[in-house]
């Protein structure tokens, strides 16, 4: 059999041979934009097999053969559910586009990471809904956003089946294969649910802000059984969505407006029917304009149109990106909510990277680096912190420690007043990974323990600084800190004996050097005076609040900014290092606004700021945020900008300032201050 490329057909190749994989290999044969070429399996035997039925040229007794054959265009990546990202990753690293089976992953920190190596190396990835592809999924988008049934209230979406006694084996049923009903058919419900809420909206998806699941665990297989759950979105649309392996219910969607309703039986296979019921009139039933062809053929030639024209994702409404990243998250929401944690959550399972190979910086990682006195490292112009990322659950701030790190960054900040936890999942990871000679640790102890009487009751003062710098080193489970840092000062407190202490925790080792957060220049002068005359070590950085908006007043009690002349000049002449905190005006730029935002950043001088800042990002064809922290990057003295992301998608947009340069005339321009300017 020939295997030449046929003109104008995209190469497929199948990735694992499991039942879902020959609904697609028929709809590959039947679509004028697609080519069987390619099977592979873990054991040649069972892919010979299964090639017994298509007679397809070439079959790969390993997945990595298969990625690795120049004339595949695009994987079908049908593995379970804990793979899926693994193997979407090599691909997209092999220039394989990929049609990923659903869910797209494990957690949402899996399918962060593979939208990044699809977008690194610009292949197209669509997740595989094949019902968002149909031409139903449009007309039922189309029927809620144009009014037809009035305003949205309720929306009712469900899937289910009974398998009978319990598939112990099948992967669906394993906690270790990311199994359970939420996963496999609980998923349409979801996607399905947003889909509607999005189109009440006048969006192409919603994501829900609230969701409430219940269910019953299968105790042999720590999975779901059948499971519920209640989803609110704005405007107060509440979704009622429900699954199951082990009961049977109808598949369907019921959506509920002000001015009728509309009932969709079986939409995860486009079968109807499609029924509008406006008011009291009889239900009248909808045709759907549709080519006559196999259901997941429309997948197969939305990969082809997506190809065709450049696009990494999906036309809506099949999966976007966006939409993949929201329907990650709220299956993830309802999944904990019932109480399953799957295996490569766990401890034992975050040991391991993704893809499993040592997590290492890419080649073509943009960061740029400097140096901290008595640091034998180099430490990353952009810091990680730990104000968001703790939110987040261990496996997917993991999967954000990962790209960080492979992405060339090597400083991480903590503290202690943050919490246990966080500074124990931190500690986790870098132990994990392998990874302590390489990174930076800077933490910070000594906060004040109250704002309206700081240093009446013991908190920041050399004993509690040394207890909690003990403490932060038990949770990292690490022996030293790169640097520690004062996360208060106490005036209280001669200058002296911080130097004194600290200079014996250098001398034991637990700290490679010292600073201050939120000091000023006064006590820093009078620190590092006392060390110079008794021959010790000062403070060798600081950290402060600095960035292109300047505040009205400090964000929290006893907080330090070095957003004045005074301070730049300070900077400039000490060369001492600032890794400054709250850079990117603590989501301002990003479109947060709340009565904290509105006290510290509205100004009509930020307001000027703001609208520089997005003429040049329109010109730079970069974001405005991207401008505002490449301002703290690009200053003359020794800048440091700490990032608070919660998430690879955060951290990957605000890298991006990395590529923007400004210069002395643009760094002036930009700080004006007044929309007049």
């Amino acid at each position: 059999m020939s295997t030449m490329r046929k003109p104008d057909k995209l190469n497929w190749g199948i990735l694992s041979t499991g039942k879902i994989t020959h609904q697609l290999a028929e709809a590959i044969n039947e679509s004028d934009t697609a080519e069987l070429f390619a099977v592979a399996s873990r054991d040649i035997d069972t892919a010979n097999k299964w090639n017994g039925h298509y007679n397809v040229p070439h079959v790969h007794g390993s997945y990595e053969s298969m990625l690795a054959d120049p004339d595949v265009d695009v994987i079908y990546n049908a593995t379970p559910n804990h793979l899926h990202a693994k193997w979407t990753i090599l691909a997209a690293e092999a220039g394989k586009h990929v049609l990923c089976e659903k869910p797209l992953a494990s957690h949402v920190g899996e399918v962060m990471a593979m939208l990044d190596a699809c977008r690194r190396n610009k292949v197209c990835m669509i997740e595989a809904f094949m019902w968002r592809c149909h031409p139903m999924a449009k007309q039922l988008h189309e029927r809620v956003k144009d009014g037809t049934i009035g305003d949205v209230g309720l929306i009712e979406a469900s899937y289910a089946f009974n398998w009978g006694p319990w598939q112990a084996d099948n992967c669906r049923a394993k906690a270790e294969q990311s199994g359970g009903g939420i996963m496999d058919v609980g998923t349409y419900a979801v996607c399905g649910a947003r889909l509607v809420a999005g189109a009440a909206l006048g969006k192409d998806f919603a994501d829900p802000i609230d969701v409430d699941g219940a269910g019953h665990i299968n105790a042999q297989g720590r999975v779901d059984e059948w499971a519920a759950a209640t989803m609110r979105f704005d405007n107060d649309i509440v979704a009622n969505v429900s699954c199951a392996l082990s009961v049977n219910t109808n598949a369907m969607i019921r959506i509920w407006g002000s001015a009728g309703s509309i009932e969709v039986l079986n939409p995860w296979t486009a079968a109807g029917p499609f029924t509008v019921r406006l008011g009291d009139d009889a239900p009248r039933e909808e045709t759907i304009d549709a080519k006559h062809c196999t259901l997941y053929a429309y997948e197969v030639d939305m990969m082809a149109r997506c190809v065709a024209d450049g696009r990494l994702e999906a036309y809506s409404p099949a999966m976007t990106w966006a939409d993949s990243i929201g329907q990650q998250h709220a299956i993830d929401r309802w999944r904990r909510g019932v109480g399953v944690i799957f295996d490569v959550e766990s401890e034992q399972g975050m040991q391991q990277t993704i893809t499993g190979r040592p997590v290492a910086h890419r080649s073509d990682h943009r960061m740029t680096y400097g140096r901290i006195e008595g640091v034998d490292k180099n430490v990353s112009r952009v810091v990680l912190g730990s104000t968001a990322i703790r939110q987040t659950p261990p496996a997917e701030a993991f999967a954000t420690y990962d790209h960080f790190f492979e992405s060339g960054g090597s400083a991480f900040d903590t503290a202690w007043w943050y919490g246990t936890e966080m500074e124990r999942v931190l500690g986790q990871w870098v132990n994990a990974r392998g990874v302590r000679k390489q990174i930076v640790l800077a933490g910070k102890i000594a906060h004040v323990k109250s704002t309206d009487h700081p240093y009446d009751e013991p908190g920041c003062e050399p004993e509690s600084a040394t207890r909690e710098l003990h403490e932060s080193l038990e949770h990292l489970g690490t022996d030293y800190l790169d640097i520690v840092l004062l996360h208060r000062d106490n005036p209280r407190v001669p200058a002296g004996e911080w130097v004194d202490v600290f200079n014996e925790h250098l001398g034991a080792g637990l700290i490679h050097a010292w600073g201050g957060s939120n000091w000023t220049i006064d006590r820093i002068d009078e620190v590092n005076a006392y060390a110079r005359k008794h021959n010790k070590r000062g403070i060798a950085a600081i950290s402060n609040q600095f960035s292109l908006m300047k505040w009205n007043e400090p964000t929290w009690a006893l907080c330090e900014s070095c957003r004045d002349e005074n301070w730049r000049q300070w900077l400039t002449s000490s060369r001492i290092p600032n890794l400054a905190w709250s850079s990117q005006s603590a989501g301002l730029l990003a479109g947060r606004r709340d009565d904290q935002m509105t006290r510290v950043w509205d100004n009509p001088a930020n307001t000027g700021r703001i609208q520089r800042a997005d003429a040049l990002a329109k010109k730079r064809g970069c974001t405005v945020n991207n401008i505002a922290l490449a301002f703290v990057l690009r200053q003359p003295f020794e800048s440091y900008a700490v990032i608070g992301p919660e998430n690879i998608e955060q951290v990957r947009t605000s890298l991006d300032a990395l590529d923007v340069t400004l210069t002395p005339d643009e760094l002036q321009q930009l700080d004006v201050g007044d929309s007049a300017s």
